[in-house]
């Protein structure tokens, strides 16, 4: 499948540099973590060890912003009842190839904002691995959080050789495509889930963020722009002779955004989480993961918007391209990207983007 983690590093396509939709994405879902850690702590009567995890954790100073405020909720909740704070294990997970010494040296940083008394009993640890598997002992964790990471799935689905100009589900494509990235979706999300149950406390809680789409047609427009783009600038590096035909026919990618009814019917069908809440959050292609609250039409704003989105697209997917195609076509590869970006900007720029937030409790 190639690599499938951000790009490391604090670089200028860095993911720790360019996820700031990803953490504004992180604050829409804040309210539904918060009441579900104070509903498990209250369920499970106060214990003297809370042990949570942020799935998907990638690298960058996000995973510690969702941490710190679980933390801060955990401690709230104690005193509102008077309570010793408890011990608090924090574990952030992501694939080995995962940059997660960017992370750790923010958490100096981030055990300095802790009150004394609370700082000497939160231990934060690396867990590598894939959440398609075992992360943890059995009945050992609390709480979940997950945020925007369960439309990559654990590998590029099986009989899409006949998807050769895109790397993703476009129309015009054979059913056939369609249905293979739909059964790989729910075989991995029931996959995600069984683990997860294996591991989880009784009354215990997980907090989930998806990608999703807003149309029930997944070859909509709406549903694949990104990778549209993506597919079209290899294309024109192919007619270039920059890459052979034969990489681009060999090369998709292991996503899917599913609707919410396929969503719904993993979580009831897996039988081991029931829903306390499912929310849709629409917004646009060009807002949600710029962090830019309004897009103006003048020359400039538009020359910054489509630099930042395309630094935004390099930062998730250029570890998995260059795997592919390799390294010394990367930036001929971005700079078509940009370029097509553009010539589409009006079109795009009133692209939906959906997300999914929902909360399960372990049956």
């Amino acid at each position: 499948m190639g690599v499938l983690s951000m790009k490391g590093g604090d670089g200028e396509h860095s993911y720790a540099n360019n996820s700031e939709g990803q953490k504004s994405v992180a604050s829409n879902a804040k309210p539904v973590v918060v009441e579900n850690v104070k509903e498990m702590i209250v369920k499970m009567d106060f214990p003297s060890c809370i042990k949570v995890a942020d799935l998907g954790c990638s690298s960058g100073e996000n995973t510690l912003v969702v941490m710190s405020e679980i933390v801060n909720t955990i401690i709230a909740t104690y005193q509102q009842k008077s309570k010793n704070p408890p011990e608090i294990v924090c574990c952030l997970n992501d694939l080995p190839d995962n940059d997660f010494n960017t992370t750790f040296k923010l958490i100096p940083a981030f055990h300095k904002k802790l009150k004394m008394n609370v700082k000497e009993k939160c231990f934060i640890s690396g867990v590598p691995g894939s959440f398609y598997s075992r992360l943890f002992p059995s009945k050992s964790l609390h709480f979940f959080h997950s945020s925007l990471c369960l439309h990559w799935l654990s590998k590029v689905p099986d009989g899409i050789v006949e998807n050769k100009k895109n790397i993703y589900l476009r129309s015009p494509c054979p059913p056939s495509v369609y249905k293979s990235y739909l059964n790989q979706f729910k075989d991995d999300f029931s996959l995600f889930l069984r683990m997860r149950a294996e591991e989880t406390m009784p009354n215990g809680r997980m907090a989930l963020t998806l990608v999703g789409r807003k149309a029930v047609d997944p070859l909509s427009k709406d549903c694949f722009q990104n990778w549209s783009v993506i597919s079209d600038s290899l294309v024109d590096l192919v007619s270039e002779g920059v890459v052979k035909e034969s990489e681009m026919e060999s090369f998709n990618l292991p996503f899917y955004n599913p609707d919410e009814s396929e969503v719904r019917k993993v979580i009831e069908n897996e039988g081991s989480f029931e829903i306390n809440n499912f929310k849709t959050i629409f917004g646009l292609l060009f807002s949600y993961k710029t962090g830019l609250t309004e897009v103006k039409d003048d020359d400039l704003d538009r020359f910054e918007v489509i630099k930042k989105r395309t630094n935004i697209i390099r930062s998730i997917t250029e570890p998995m391209l260059a795997a592919h195609f390799g390294d010394t076509v990367m930036d001929r590869l971005f700079d078509k990207y940009t370029y097509n970006l553009a010539q589409r900007y009006d079109t795009l720029r009133n692209i939906p983007t959906v997300q999914f937030f929902v909360s399960l409790t372990r049956k």
